[in-house]
């Protein structure tokens, strides 16, 4: 089986050229080849992220847990899995799963996977995310749900076939990054009956560059 490989070149210089509250800025003269003048790279330093699949239904008749979510770059709504930065602290990737399930979808799940990993564009940034899978997936009572605030406070929760969003991917309705490799990534886990979860112990191959 193939797999990407840890790899890393002499850097001669290493500049934070700017500093923001998300993620930075960094510039590297990199050495690639001994007889070759080296190269400077700009790319954003991110703090990395998680994202989560929340299921629920009939096998074969999932329906997928989807939030429209305002992105200002883009000027746009998009159809979103519940996601979030790994902006705290220590804390673990499963724990911030799980919060920013309650947090944007209003939700809890008993049983948790990792689906994939990606890295969201590794030609400029450092941002890594982990899409988990979470199913037995209830609802958080009304009086404990979380107060949303800025681009959330317009959040609104809804359930789709997985097979419509599915379609609505290749179909080219559905542009977030992590919705679209999470839906096609579960698709493609179901088909092989879930066999290919891994546990959410799993070894995360991160940018060893990240904020």
């Amino acid at each position: 089986m193939i797999a990407d490989e840890r790899k890393s070149y002499p850097v001669l210089e290493h500049q934070r050229v700017w500093h923001g509250a998300v993620f930075d800025m960094d510039e590297d003269l990199v050495q690639l080849a001994p007889d070759s003048d080296p190269v400077r790279r700009h790319y954003v330093a991110h703090t990395g992220a998680v994202a989560v699949v929340a299921l629920r239904g009939e096998a074969g008749s999932e329906e997928i847990a989807l939030v429209d979510q305002y992105r200002h770059p883009v000027q746009a709504k998009l159809w979103e899995i519940p996601a979030g930065l790994l902006d705290i602290a220590g804390e673990d990737p499963l724990l911030a799963a799980q919060r920013e399930l309650w947090e944007e979808a209003d939700l809890r799940a008993d049983t948790w996977h990792v689906l994939v990993d990606y890295f969201t564009s590794p030609g400029g940034s450092t941002e890594e995310l982990r899409i988990y899978l979470a199913r037995d997936v209830v609802e958080v009572p009304e009086g404990e749900r979380h107060v949303r605030c800025d681009e959330e406070q317009t959040m609104a929760l809804r359930w789709v076939n997985l097979n419509e969003a599915i379609d609505a991917v290749h179909a080219g309705l559905i542009h977030n990054p992590s919705a679209v490799v999470g839906i096609l990534a579960a698709g493609s886990a179901r088909s092989r009956n879930w066999e290919s979860l891994r546990s959410v112990e799993s070894l995360w191959f991160k940018s060893p560059l990240g904020r």
